[in-house]
């Protein structure tokens, strides 16, 4: 499933319209990355599926902040 496992956003459903305003169903995916973060605390790489936004949550507030106060917190520890 995509979940961020920060974040904890998913997919959201919603509307193709085409020029003639006819409406069908679509589904907008997260912007997800598999990447690695290396955890200070444990001296070990993490694996992580995150959004963009999680990653600049990363960059700003630090791995181990982030994954404290985390939505969809995986089973890492």
């Amino acid at each position: 499933m995509k979940v961020c496992q920060i974040t904890g956003k998913s997919a959201q459903v919603g509307n193709n319209v085409s020029h003639s305003n006819k409406k069908s169903k679509r589904r907008f995916s997260p912007n997800l990355k598999s990447k690695r973060f290396f955890l200070e605390e444990e001296n070990r790489w993490v694996t992580l599926k995150v959004s963009a936004a999680a990653m600049r949550t990363i960059n700003k507030k630090g791995l181990s902040a982030t994954l404290k106060e985390a939505a969809a917190l995986p089973k890492i520890y």
